[in-house]
């Protein structure tokens, strides 16, 4: 395996940036470390001083032992890898692009043999446990099973919580649960949000028959979300004015949750912090949500509170 040593990985100003008054920044200057501008040793040769070939994004680099490596040439930018090249390496901006990460796995540029290295670190990231974090979700197997219930109110970055999971793999089932809403401008609106914020090459399904999902999928899955899910399942049951009745929808839902073969990040509504529904059906919802969220929590080897952006791991 190629050695590769890293003596800096931070972006041109290094982390903290000189001058910066950002929080990130001030995180760090208070625990008195420093992240040093890239300075990278491949095999013993400074990357600098290795043959290189210029592409879209960055540059590839041969190694002294003829291995290819693919490095972003800054923060923001994603290096195009070339036709049929896997590359023994790859530098990337994770801080900023790690859908590219995915898009290299999906052309198979990069393979489970490929080693990944975050480069270009700096205060787009809160901190360096966060960069921590995720190469943590980015580094694990594409397929399952593995499930994830990620809770949190409106707003709470919860749905960019649940692309961020899955940002590096190479292929994606999008699980769109909510009604298409052409009359209404604002949804279309969310809806176009979600849409320009997904990688191109995932695909999407927008369909209330989760269950079916479920047991037929085997790589990665992202549900979005639960409660319109359970909004639809309520519709079918008739169970507004009688919860009772969506039951079995509920019961088989959770069934394909728990013996899924997919690697699954869903999406759903915490109910238990707001105000009591003053209706007898949103309090039916609240209700079946409620219960619904903790069987989904109980067969989920990861669950996860999402409050103003921030992650709370619940276990």
């Amino acid at each position: 395996m190629m050695n590769i040593e890293l003596r800096g990985t931070a972006a041109a100003h290094g982390w903290p940036a000189p001058g910066c008054r950002c929080a990130s920044c001030g995180r760090l200057r208070a625990a008195g470390v420093r992240y040093e501008p890239l300075s990278v040793v491949i095999d013993g040769v400074p990357l600098e001083d290795l043959p290189r070939r210029d592409v879209p994004g960055g540059h590839e680099v041969r190694g002294p032992g003829g291995g290819r490596v693919l490095v972003a040439a800054g923060p923001g930018l994603r290096p195009e890898p070339a036709p049929g090249v896997e590359y023994e390496a790859v530098l990337l901006d994770l801080a900023g692009s790690p859908e590219h990460l995915g898009y290299l796995r999906h052309v198979r540029a990069v393979t489970p043999r490929s080693q990944v290295v975050a480069v270009h670190i700096d205060h787009r990231l809160p901190s360096p446990a966060e960069l921590d974090r995720r190469t943590a979700f980015w580094n694990r197997p594409a397929d399952g099973p593995f499930r994830t219930l990620l809770l949190g109110g409106s707003r709470s970055g919860k749905s960019a919580e649940a692309e961020l999971r899955l940002a590096a793999c190479p292929d994606v089932l999008y699980v769109a649960t909510g009604p298409v809403r052409d009359d209404d401008p604002e949804w279309a609106e969310r809806v176009a949000a979600h849409r320009v914020r997904r990688p191109a090459w995932w695909r999407t399904a927008e369909t209330t028959d989760l269950t079916g999902v479920l047991e037929s999928a085997e790589g990665p899955v992202l549900v979005d979300g639960i409660g319109t899910w359970l909004a639809a399942a309520m519709d079918e049951a008739d169970a507004w004015d009688d919860p009772s009745r969506a039951r079995p929808l509920l019961d088989g839902l959770v069934s394909a949750w728990r013996d899924t073969a997919a690697r699954v990040v869903a999406v759903s509504d915490e109910v238990g912090l707001s105000l009591v529904p003053s209706t007898a059906s949103g309090r039916a919802f609240r209700d079946l949500l409620g219960l619904l969220n903790q069987r989904l929590a109980g067969e989920s080897e990861e669950t996860a509170l999402v409050v103003a952006g921030r992650v709370t791991e619940l276990g």
